[in-house]
């Protein structure tokens, strides 16, 4: 991908002009520039050149008062389910970009492009032509935290290799060098965002040793590993330690955690800090059992192999919103380096065994279908890819195997009216990008009275998008730190249920109201003597943390469920006459 189409070009331009304007920004170019009427072509030596070329004149540079627009020469035989997006905001979280991307078809590998830019850089391909088309139109431009996505084609190798068995033109070799050893194969997820992060815990005075002098650290550790290094430094303000978030392969991913680890070493002897500096690993407590193992073998196998000590915090640590255990390694950094490698072995085992049980099981929470929810156990590790991300519904209903026809729900969560603009966003992008990204329609509804002190946010699509939207609602709050560090996020929802069906919400003598309360944990209410709606309709009131509230939503609407099923007339067996009643 070293070929280069310049296009916008003045009929005054030559070649001369162009060469000039290369020279000038400091870009090589391997051959002549080839200049036609309104664009040109240019061989540049090699893709990193090709990308600089794109990323420093396409619509910055002028030439003859016409603005240049650079981007990757692409035959038409080529333009087919590959493409190229660029300057995606720096800091955006990997599952956002993998859920926009996903509402346009199959992604079946998106791999970071390493630049020199501080925008990333990916190539996305999709499992259809079309579906990579529609991605370019609807993309191309789209902003996302005020930056443009800039979406263009990348030459689709494996066109040329399928056409190559026909002869003549289509039959020649594709341009450029071979792929890269070791690079993911086409049609493959690549393994760069594995389906496991690595967190990790570091002291806080080290954070800015891992960052360095504008960010060059971070971007250093980033390229070399071929990961993406999230640092929450907003997360628990004031903690000792913030938490690390490494998107990578495996490999990738403990090669960036040795540097991580090797820096602050450097930096305690620098800064003359006399404390050990331990590893600590953060694990989703579903896969700690099995790390452990029976009687502790697991862990005391890695302990003897590696020459170190390991500990894990206390069940008592976690919160429902917070559901990770601290594994914490003791040793030199080599020794923690290989205990790393095989802490996470073990639980990336256990992941992928879940995975597989999930698959047999038909759901976790009662009419929620994990498999198109696409979330990492818990949702707090953000570990998500495309091929899990549940695409949006494009009408009121939407099919999730196993539960086939999902109608779409509208659920009011109540927010602190401080928050508002914290889940809108700057210019509307955050709440834009909630919604994309759950499948869910999101909207606040004006303030009630000039001193309201909660504001509701109305929530419309299927169990699958209220689930991931209500679950970024929570964690936002948290994270923006409307709830105390030590305090649950418990917020108040709404649902509507026609007014007939009150009464099995409730239950005899308030029997099913209370077993509700008591499985979820939620405070479930049905407020007396409410007047029904214009749609004969009356409020259930549920208050609690995420899960208790996500349990009881669900619980109550598989009694809907029943009640609509009660509802419905038997038909008679086919060929049969119902028979009249005497």
């Amino acid at each position: 991908m070293n070929k280069l189409y310049i296009g916008n070009v003045s009929e005054k331009a030559s070649a001369l002009d162009l060469e000039t304007i290369f020279e000038q920004w400091k870009i090589p170019f391997s051959g002549p520039f080839l200049v036609k009427t309104g664009y040109a072509f240019v061989d540049c030596p090699d893709e990193k050149i090709a990308m600089k070329a794109i990323d420093t004149l396409s619509g910055k540079v002028e030439l003859h008062g016409k603005r240049l627009e650079v981007e990757h020469s692409v035959p038409k035989r080529q333009r087919s389910c590959k493409l190229q997006i660029r300057n995606i905001p720096p800091h955006m979280q990997w599952e956002v970009l993998d859920g926009l991307l996903a509402q346009y078809g199959t992604v079946e590998s998106c791999e970071q492009v390493n630049t020199d830019s501080e925008t990333a850089v990916v190539n996305v391909r999709y499992a259809a032509k079309d579906q990579a088309r529609q991605a370019l139109e609807k993309l191309n431009g789209f902003l996302m935290e005020n930056y443009a996505l800039k979406v263009t084609y990348i030459p689709d190798e494996s066109v040329t290799t399928d056409t190559s068995s026909l002869g003549g033109r289509r039959g020649f070799p594709a341009r450029g060098p071979p792929p890269r050893q070791g690079s993911p194969s086409l049609g493959a997820r690549p393994r760069l965002q594995s389906d496991v992060p690595l967190r990790i815990l570091v002291p806080t005075q080290f954070v800015g040793a891992i960052i360095g002098k504008e960010g060059a650290t971070i971007r250093n550790i980033t390229k070399q590993t071929h990961s993406k290094i999230d640092i929450h430094r907003k997360e628990n303000a004031g903690a000792a330690e913030k938490p690390i978030t490494i998107h990578s392969t495996p490999e990738g991913c403990s090669s960036a955690c040795r540097s991580i680890m090797e820096i602050m070493q450097k930096e305690a002897l620098d800064t003359k800090f006399t404390e050990d500096i331990p590893l600590k690993i953060l694990a989703h407590n579903n896969f700690v059992g099995r790390l452990i193992g029976k009687e502790g073998r697991n862990l005391k196998k890695i302990e003897a192999d590696t020459e170190t000590k390991i500990t894990i915090s206390p069940l008592q640590d976690l919160t429902l919103y917070n559901p990770e255990r601290t594994i914490t390694v003791k040793g030199s950094t080599e020794a923690c380096a290989k205990a790393e490698e095989e802490i996470m072995k073990k639980i990336r085992e256990s992941y992928e065994n879940d995975i597989a049980a999930m698959n047999l099981q038909s759901n976790l929470i009662p009419g929620l279908n994990l498999n198109a929810l696409g979330l990492f156990p818990g949702g707090a590790s953000g570990g998500m890819t495309p091929s899990m991300v549940a695409t949006p519904p494009t009408g009121p209903q939407a099919t999730y195997p196993p539960f086939g026809q999902v109608e779409s729900e509208t659920v009011h969560l109540f927010i602190p009216a401080l928050a508002v603009g914290a889940i809108i966003g700057k210019q509307g992008q955050h709440i834009k990008q909630l919604s994309r990204f759950a499948g869910a329609s999101i909207k606040i509804a004006p303030a009630e009275g000039m001193d309201a002190k909660q504001r509701m946010v109305i929530i419309a699509g299927p169990p699958e998008a209220q689930f991931k939207a209500q679950g970024r609602i929570f964690g936002k709050l948290k994270e923006e730190n409307f709830f105390g560090p030590k305090e649950e996020v418990k917020l108040e929802a709404h649902i509507k249920v026609p007014s007939f069906a009150a009464g099995r919400v409730i239950g005899k003598g308030g029997k099913t109201v209370n077993e509700l309360q008591n499985l979820t944990s939620a405070e479930v209410v049905v407020p007396r003597d409410q007047t029904p709606d214009e749609n004969d309709q009356v409020v259930v009131k549920i208050t609690g943390h995420f899960y208790a509230s996500q349990l009881a939503q669900r619980k109550i609407q598989e009694i809907l469920s029943q009640v609509r099923r009660q509802q419905q007339p038997k038909a008679p067996p086919t060929g049969q006459p119902m028979a009249r009643r005497k």
